[in-house]
């Protein structure tokens, strides 16, 4: 998780909300991400999206079975998606997202029973510099609005 802050703080200093995300596959890092959605002008590059790209890429294979996601923020219905989509075994997010989280707060398409996949998620995991992260980047944003 703290290689996924690291993401989180580049997306910082790149104006991009702070979220970053880490692929784990038998216990290596084999991508990572960050929120990249202004600088590339798309609304898919969220940190969890640019991560699972790059580890398909990595893998040359589409399903991440096996695979565990580190990252920042709760995942959004979107990534959420993407990330049952891959067949991602773990997702281990930080700080949790009331207003949009698809992994339990909001949704919870993560473990869906509907779904062909359910991941393994835990919550929580240094969600207090995570959200301190995030909280700082919108009062910045209300300040220069």
């Amino acid at each position: 998780m703290r290689l996924a802050l690291t993401e989180a703080r580049k997306a910082y200093k790149a104006e991009e909300v702070p979220v970053g995300a880490v692929v784990v596959k038998d216990g290596k890092i084999i991508a990572s991400g960050r929120n990249r959605t202004r600088e590339l002008k798309d609304p898919t590059a969220h940190a969890e999206i640019v991560a699972l790209r790059a580890a398909a890429r990595r893998l040359k294979y589409e399903r991440l079975t096996d695979t565990m996601i580190y990252v920042t923020k709760e995942p959004c219905p979107m990534c959420a998606g993407a990330i049952v989509s891959a067949r991602v075994r773990q997702v281990v997010f930080g700080a949790p997202d009331p207003q949009a989280g698809a992994g339990g707060s909001l949704l919870d398409i993560l473990q869906h029973p509907a779904l062909n996949h359910r991941a393994v998620v835990t919550g929580g995991v240094l969600a207090g510099e995570a959200r301190r992260l995030l909280r700082r980047f919108f009062r910045a944003r209300r300040h220069s609005a």
